[in-house]
């Protein structure tokens, strides 16, 4: 499993430099063609993430505490112009709370888990491994969407 959270975060890390290449503006626009744009895909997986490992597998079902919850969860799309204060912390979440679900996991947490039907991929999560390969290729697809929308905003 440690592998598994070391290439969630080096992916993240990867999402990060990429939106650090990029200025405030280009990461809020909305491309031809999408719904949405690369800091909501950013922050789409920073909220995911959480929501996945904590309430999908009945181990905390109060999301009060997943900050940006409302404006990244499945189904949002941009509403507001993302500031670099929102960015920055966005940034600092991506990681720190990966290393929370890493110490929770070591604490023994997740041990056992509601099992959970995503829609996205149409599969039954029945460990909390199952958990974290859905979650690193959940990240990886909206990393190639913001690719994607990079290479429209910058031709």
């Amino acid at each position: 499993m440690k592998e598994i959270f070391k290439f969630i975060i080096d992916s993240r890390k990867a999402f990060i430099q990429l939106l650090e290449e990029l200025t405030l503006d280009e990461l809020n626009k909305i491309p031809e063609g999408f719904n949405n744009n690369i800091i909501w895909n950013f922050g789409h997986i920073v909220v995911s993430t959480q929501t996945l490992c904590y309430a999908r597998t009945g181990i905390n079902t109060d999301t009060s505490a997943i900050r940006y919850l409302e404006a990244y969860k499945k189904g949002s799309k941009p509403t507001y112009f993302v500031t670099a204060e929102e960015a920055a912390e966005l940034k600092a979440l991506a990681i720190s709370t990966i290393e929370k679900i890493e110490d929770d996991y070591n604490k023994g947490i997740f041990a056992t888990i509601q099992p959970y039907d995503t829609a996205t991929y149409g599969s039954l999560l029945n460990s909390f491994a199952d958990v974290l390969v859905t979650t690193s290729g959940h990240d990886n697809l909206h990393l190639g969407y913001a690719i994607a929308q990079r290479r429209i905003i910058l031709p």
